[in-house]
């Protein structure tokens, strides 16, 4: 804004935070240390937040983004629940359009793709998920109210960084888990 652009951020959930957002699942956090993921582009930021870990879970971390996004009057210029569906360069008018699954085009002389490897889950082609009666979860759409897995056969497919952290916690209250 002090340089004169403007600026529109896309988000296809209903809230900021991007891989917070969206990963919710128990156990979820950083795995690097939190002051990492700390906005270094103003000093007063830096110096009024303040970590309550080394390697903040998953809610501190929604917290801070929600945090720089009021701190910074920035939600007037993102629109939520927004699905990016295309983006081209006309070469001939030299801009970017961006059209989302809602029909909206947006034209802009920049763009920066900020998906990342987490913007879309990765569903495996199991035989037969379609007839299992119970419930299947996934650490990417994660459903924003608390799972209870007391006393429950639980099983987890996959030992990634989503699993290692899941696993522990889900682990504490489920009657039988197999990874």
């Amino acid at each position: 804004r002090e340089a004169g652009f403007t600026a529109r951020a896309l988000e296809r959930g209903d809230g900021v935070g991007g891989t917070w957002y969206w990963n919710r699942y128990p156990g979820a956090r950083v795995d690097i240390e939190s002051m990492e993921y700390s906005y270094q582009f103003s000093e007063e930021l830096q110096q009024e937040w303040r970590w309550t870990e080394r390697f903040a879970a998953q809610p501190e971390l929604l917290k801070y983004a929600n945090h720089v996004a009021d701190r910074f009057d920035l939600r007037e210029n993102i629109q939520l629940e927004t699905e990016v569906t295309s983006a081209h360069y006309d070469e001939g008018a030299k801009h970017w359009v961006v059209t989302t699954a809602g029909g909206e085009q947006f034209v802009g002389r920049f763009l920066i793709s900020a998906t990342g490897c987490l913007s879309s889950t990765n569903s495996p082609d199991i035989p037969g998920l379609d007839d299992f009666a119970g419930p299947v979860l996934h650490t990417g759409q994660w459903p924003h109210e608390p799972v209870d897995f007391s006393g429950k056969k639980v099983g987890v497919i996959g030992t990634g960084s989503s699993a290692v952290q899941s696993i522990p916690v889900i682990a504490q209250t489920a009657g039988d888990l197999t990874v």
